[in-house]
């Protein structure tokens, strides 16, 4: 039996079995981090300078202002950020027929009923604005990605064969435990589902993630609420960092061709933070627009020294206006706090959803 034919029947096999599985066994969601309490501001304050006006939404589009967004967000082991160096995509970017397509590529392996397709691990596929890394031999087709929250950039992902979106999934986005609902399932079936550290070679120069990075919501091909706001926005992150001292980064990231240790040029030293403030594909909510996720390193400091209060986290925010960015960032970058009504909700190191 052809082997792609032979993994496709132990997935359903997968899903048969969380079928058969007791509700009491599988949550309907994954857990709600929630001790200690997070530290919280009620509301955003006010900026202390001109911003750019909120834009007039199409009629029909208005902004929810409405429902509660508290912990509105899908959970996920795994956000694959791909960068296209686009701004905007077809409604279904698995569908962009432009080229070169990682998405497509990683949705029939982690989709419904895909190779690696687990209920209870779930890689969430997002395309971004960041252009891909330049690769030793310019003439190489490459694609690169963020895997967050494990804050781990790709440089170099070869797109001259499958086989380097396979070392992508077995080298990085596959569990290294499988959830005990998978107890039922045979050896081999659970070795395919689980991680394997050995094609972490296939792919080189992979590197820890040293800098902010806020991921807005732009995806005008599906919704002109996030196509209108978000290059807004993107413009006005930009101009508020820069004002905080903090390094803004553009263009691909430059990554020093060197075959026994590759790093990436530009790295944020101790005293000095650098972001990317990138336009990103549907992440849902776009009621809620502007949307955004704020990434902070594991690495970040507070102003005394101090580990980062969100060091490690990704935190989600909604209703998201140009007047509010100065806000967020004094209140979630800089001190370390989750402006309460605006909150969609976060992920932790652990994977654990935060809400408040």
């Amino acid at each position: 039996m052809p082997q792609r034919l032979m993994l496709r029947q132990l997935t359903r096999q997968t899903w048969q079995l969380v079928n058969r599985t007791s509700l009491a066994a599988v949550p309907a969601r994954r857990a709600f981090a929630s001790k200690p309490p997070l530290p919280t501001v009620p509301t955003c304050p006010s900026p202390t300078c001109e911003c750019a006006e909120m834009p007039v939404m199409p009629e029909g589009l208005e902004i929810d202002h409405k429902s509660p967004m508290n912990g509105v967000i899908a959970g996920y082991a795994e956000q694959v950020l791909i960068c296209t160096g686009k701004d905007d995509w077809p409604s279904k970017i698995e569908e962009e027929n432009g080229g070169d397509n990682l998405a497509a590529d990683l949705k029939e392996l982690f989709g419904r009923g895909g190779t690696y397709a687990d209920p209870f691990h779930n890689v969430a596929l997002v395309n971004s604005s960041l252009p891909s890394s330049v690769p030793p031999r310019a003439e190489v087709q490459n694609t690169s990605v963020y895997l967050l929250p494990s804050f781990k950039y790709v440089p170099f992902l070869p797109r001259v064969s499958f086989d380097h979106v396979q070392a992508l999934a077995k080298g990085y986005l596959l569990p290294e435990k499988l959830h005990s609902a998978h107890g039922g399932l045979s050896p081999v079936h659970r070795d395919i589902l689980t991680r394997n550290d050995a094609y972490q070679s296939l792919l080189p120069g992979v590197q820890d993630v040293n800098d902010i990075l806020v991921l807005i919501c732009g995806h005008g091909g599906r919704d002109m609420r996030c196509g209108i706001l978000g290059p807004l926005l993107r413009d006005e992150f930009e101009r508020q960092l820069r004002r905080k001292g903090v390094e803004v980064l553009q263009g691909p990231v430059q990554v020093q061709a060197d075959a026994e240790a590759p790093r990436l040029e530009g790295v944020a030293g101790p005293s000095k933070d650098t972001a990317r403030i990138e336009v990103i594909s549907h992440i849902g909510g776009h009621k809620f627009a502007g949307n955004i996720i704020i990434y902070i390193p594991p690495g970040k400091k507070m102003a005394d020294g101090s580990p980062h209060r969100f060091a490690g986290h990704g935190l989600w925010y909604g209703r998201v206006e140009p007047k509010h960015v100065e806000g967020l960032i004094e209140e979630t970058i800089v001190k370390g706090n989750i402006v309460a009504d605006m909150f969609r909700g976060g992920i932790d190191p652990q994977r654990r959803i935060l809400r408040i």
